[in-house]
């Protein structure tokens, strides 16, 4: 038995507007708090304008909303479907021989365009806005220079160099760095040439240099190759493919970058050298939100459609959010081993996803008695 259409649109038009609903309202909540902690900071400058505050936080919204969107789902289909089930809607539609998993579909449906619709279009402006809130923040609230600063950071990085090996590869390593004007300059550096087979075929040791567009600029550089004597110093061109941007990306967080763009920029990172591990798990995290939010959607439905008549309306609804809470912890643990390495990146960000659907689908079977 199929589901009439327009019973699958009522209930995905209640469960949309549930969940939008609620998802604005911890949105507003949050960027209140936001905003709070924004002007406590500000009090402590006194040159820093008040409207900074609110051009910050503004920017922090798409962010934020990311963030939020699975949960105002487990909530927003809560209140829906228990709505639905204290008018008895649900019940008639059950007692006409539609069954739980008919009628969900449309609001799973509706879930997983909201998920999806997340990833690929608010992605790309809450990395831009989030980048640029950044940015604000680092140059009128930390005194410390904020993650885009490499000033005093020992750099690695590691990239293709056929100049001497069609395979071949170039370590290089400063032990100084130096941001000024848009330039990055290097100290101390060490550049390690190897072949194919990993074997080193000369070394080049530099007192400076710096990133120009398209290579490394290294002044009074030496050659030194094995069992010879060291050529006269000179100025050598590195190539690269890194800039500016790139580096200093390298080092911020993965939040300022969209999904469209992480693929290419992590492709990067291993070419360079740079760990790709947030980046990675950042990746396989907005991948999964579609699926979390259809996830949310089940949950909600299995702890909210049982009928109220008996009461225990509250424990019920509080069961429902304090799932919601246990896969978000989960989620958060996993995300800690797979920044620490524990866990490969595709696991901890799907893992919690996946217990989730389990509880719901194990929710549900019990609801439709098996």
């Amino acid at each position: 038995m199929t589901v009439p259409v327009t019973l699958s649109l009522y209930i995905a038009r209640q469960f949309l507007f549930s969940v939008l609903a609620m998802t604005a309202s911890l949105t507003g909540v949050v960027c209140l708090f936001d905003f709070i902690d924004l002007l406590r900071r500000v009090a402590t400058k006194p040159d820093v304008p008040t409207s900074l505050v609110t051009k910050i936080a503004g920017l922090h919204v798409p962010y934020f909303y990311m963030e939020i969107m699975p949960f105002g789902v487990l909530l927003g289909g809560i209140i829906c479907f228990w709505r639905l089930t204290r008018s008895s809607e649900l019940i008639v539609a059950r007692a006409a021989g539609i069954s739980a998993w008919q009628f969900l579909a449309a609001p799973l449906a509706c879930s997983l365009m909201l998920g999806a619709f997340t990833t690929g279009a608010i992605s790309p402006l809450s990395s831009i806005m989030y980048a640029r809130a950044e940015a604000l923040d680092d140059l009128y609230l930390r005194s410390g220079g904020g993650p885009l600063s490499l000033n005093g950071t020992a750099l690695w990085l590691r990239q293709l160099d056929t100049t001497v090996d069609p395979h071949g590869v170039a370590i290089l390593h400063a032990r100084d760095t130096h941001l000024e004007n848009n330039t990055l300059s290097i100290h101390d550096i060490s550049v390690f040439r190897l072949d194919h087979t990993g074997h080193v075929i000369y070394r080049i040791e530099a007192p400076e240099g710096r990133l120009e567009t398209g290579f490394w600029q290294l002044q009074g550089a030496q050659i030194l190759r094995p069992y010879e004597v060291a050529a006269p110093a000179q100025t050598i061109a590195l190539p690269t493919d890194l800039t500016l941007s790139r580096v200093q990306e390298s080092f911020a967080s993965p939040d300022t970058l969209s999904v469209w763009a992480l693929p290419s920029f992590i492709a990067m990172l291993d070419r360079s050298g740079f760990s790709s591990i947030r980046h990675r798990l950042h990746f396989e995290s907005l991948l999964a939100l579609p699926v979390l939010a259809g996830t949310m959607s089940l949950v909600s439905a299995g702890f909210s459609m049982r009928p109220s008549r008996r009461g225990g309306v509250a424990k019920m609804i509080g069961s429902g959010v304090g799932a919601g809470f246990l896969l978000f912890t989960v989620s958060k643990v996993a995300e800690q081993f797979g920044n620490s390495g524990a866990l490969p990146p595709l696991l901890a960000a799907w893992a919690p996803t996946g217990a989730g659907l389990c509880l719901a689908v194990s929710l549900l079977l019990h609801l439709e008695d098996g």
